[in-house]
C-alpha cells in the first residue's frame, strides 16, 4: 500500500497547472449512456474514479476508448446490463449518477448503493423520489436500487426538499429522455451541474436554467454523439485549484496556478485574502498567491454553490491550524467530514470539535508525525500538513487521495515540496 513521505518547510514557488474536473467528469461519463452513438470528451483526469466509472461503462456493454492528452470515447451502441455491481462501484460515490441514464435509455437499472468515503450520508433517496415523479417504479432489495419504466419516462415538476448536485445531475439526465417538459426545482447551482448540462445540449438535449434554482428540461426522442469534432472539453477542477492555492498560502510561497476559471473559488479566495494572503489575477485563468507572513484566523461555513465548498474545508483547516488566532469551521453538508481532525491533532493542531463545528486555535509550529487518510479531502489536508510541519511526516492510505488528484505529488514537487511516493 503506497505512502507519502513528506518534508516539510520548503514554501512553494512555481506553476501549478489545474486538470479536468472529477465531479464534472463524472456525470459525463454516465450522460454518454443515454445515445447510441460515440461521444468524446476532453480533459478527463485520470483519476482513481474516472478508472472505476469507465469498468461501469464497459459493464454495461459500452466501449470506451482512452487516448492520449485525457481524450475518452465512450460509445453505448449495445447496453446488454444496465447493473451497476457493488463488486465494480464499492469504492465510488457517484455510482448512482448511472441510474437516471440507464432507466431513459433502456427501461430498466439496478445500481449497487454508493460506496467511497465515509464522510456522511449522500441519501440516494432524493433521486429515487425524483426519478418516480417521472414514472419509474423503484424497488430495493440486496443492497440495490432496481428501477423500471417500460413505457418510458414523462416530464413532471420535481422539487428537491435539500439541494444534491448529484441527485439534481441523475434526474437532469433521465428527463433528457423523459415525454414532455421536467422542470427541476431547488437545483443545485454548481459549474459541474453546468457543464453537464453543456455536454447534454451539444447531444441534442433542450436544457435551459443550468447554473440557477430552477431547471427546465424538454424532452426528446433521442441524443446523438459529438459527431467527429471537437468533443467537450470537462471544465477545470475548482476543488484541485483551491486545494494548491491553500499550499500556496500555508507554505508561505509564491504559486501560481493556471488554467482554472477564477469565478469558481470566489468564495475561496476572498476568505484568503481575509486571512491576510495575496491573491491575483496575473493572466486570464491563473490566480498568484502570496504570503509572507502568518495568516489571522478567519471562520467559514460551508454551503452549495457559490458559497465555500465543503470539499476545500478539511484544506481550510490545516491552513488555520497555523494562523493566529480562533477560528470557528461550520460544515453544513456532511455530517461525519471532520476526521480529518485527529490526525492533525496528531501533527500538534488545537482543535476542538462540537457537533458540526470545529473550533481551532492556530498553533506556532506543527510537526510531522505518521497519519492515516480517512477520505479523499482529508488526505489532501493532511498533505498540506505535512508541507509546513517541522521534520518528516508519513501519510498512509493514498489510496484516498489518488481517487481525485492525478499525481499531487509530482505537481507539488515541481514547485518545490519534498514529497514522495513510497510503495
Amino acid at each position: 500500500m503506497d505512502k507519502f513521505r513528506i518534508q516539510g518547510g520548503v514554501p512553494l514557488e512555481g506553476e501549478i497547472a489545474i486538470g479536468g474536473a472529477k465531479n464534472a467528469a463524472l456525470p459525463a461519463l454516465a450522460a454518454c449512456l443515454l445515445t447510441s452513438e460515440p461521444v468524446k470528451l476532453l480533459r478527463i483526469p485520470p483519476v482513481r474514479d474516472i478508472g472505476t466509472m469507465q469498468q461501469l461503462l464497459c459493464y454495461t456493454g459500452a466501449e470506451v476508448e482512452v487516448s492520449d492528452g485525457g481524450a475518452v470515447t465512450v460509445c453505448a451502441a449495445k447496453l446488454d446490463h444496465p447493473e451497476a455491481p457493488y463488486e465494480v462501484v464499492k469504492t465510488m460515490r457517484a455510482s448512482s449518477l448511472v441510474l437516471g441514464p440507464l432507466v431513459a435509455r433502456t427501461g430498466h437499472a439496478r445500481v449497487s448503493m454508493p460506496g467511497g468515503c465515509a464522510i456522511g450520508a449522500r441519501p440516494i433517496n432524493l433521486h429515487v423520489a425524483a426519478l418516480e415523479q417521472l414514472g419509474a417504479e423503484i424497488h430495493h432489495e440486496h443492497g440495490y436500487v432496481e428501477a423500471r419504466a417500460p413505457r418510458g419516462l414523462k416530464g413532471a415538476h420535481v422539487h428537491f426538499d435539500r439541494i444534491t448536485v448529484t441527485g439534481t445531475e441523475d434526474v437532469l439526465m433521465a428527463a433528457v429522455l423523459a415525454e414532455g417538459e421536467t422542470v427541476i426545482s431547488n437545483a443545485a447551482r454548481e459549474p459541474e451541474v453546468q457543464d453537464v448540462a453543456a455536454l447534454l445540449n451539444k447531444m441534442g438535449a433542450h436544457v435551459e436554467g443550468a447554473g440557477t434554482s430552477v431547471i427546465r428540461v424538454r424532452g426528446v426522442s433521442s441524443l446523438h454523439g459529438t459527431g467527429n469534432g471537437a468533443g467537450h472539453a470537462i471544465i477545470p477542477d475548482r476543488i484541485e485549484a483551491g486545494t494548491f492555492l491553500i499550499a500556496g498560502a500555508i507554505t508561505r510561497g509564491d504559486l501560481l496556478v493556471s488554467e482554472l476559471i477564477p469565478e469558481h473559488v470566489d468564495a475561496l479566495v476572498s476568505k484568503l485574502r481575509q486571512a491576510g494572503a495575496d491573491v491575483s489575477a496575473e493572466r486570464q485563468g491563473a490566480l498568484r498567491v502570496r504570503a509572507s507572513s502568518r495568516l489571522c484566523a478567519t471562520d467559514i461555513t460551508t454551503e452549495e454553490y457559490p458559497g465555500f465548498a465543503t470539499d476545500l474545508q478539511a484544506q481550510y483547516m490545516a491552513l488555520m491550524a497555523l494562523a493566529g488566532g480562533i477560528s470557528f469551521i461550520t460544515e453544513t453538508i456532511f455530517e461525519n467530514r471532520f476526521m480529518h481532525t485527529q490526525e492533525l491533532a496528531r501533527m500538534g493542531a488545537n482543535i476542538r470539535v462540537e457537533g458540526r463545528q470545529a473550533i481551532v486555535a492556530g498553533v506556532a509550529e506543527l510537526t510531522g508525525a505518521q497519519v492515516i487518510a480517512s477520505d479523499l479531502r482529508a488526505s489532501a489536508s493532511l498533505v498540506l500538513a505535512g508541507l509546513v510541519a517541522r521534520g518528516e511526516t508519513w501519510l498512509d492510505r493514498v489510496y484516498h487521495i489518488d481517487r481525485g488528484y492525478e499525481k499531487i505529488e509530482a505537481k507539488l514537487a515541481r514547485v518545490g515540496a519534498r514529497i514522495e511516493r513510497v510503495s
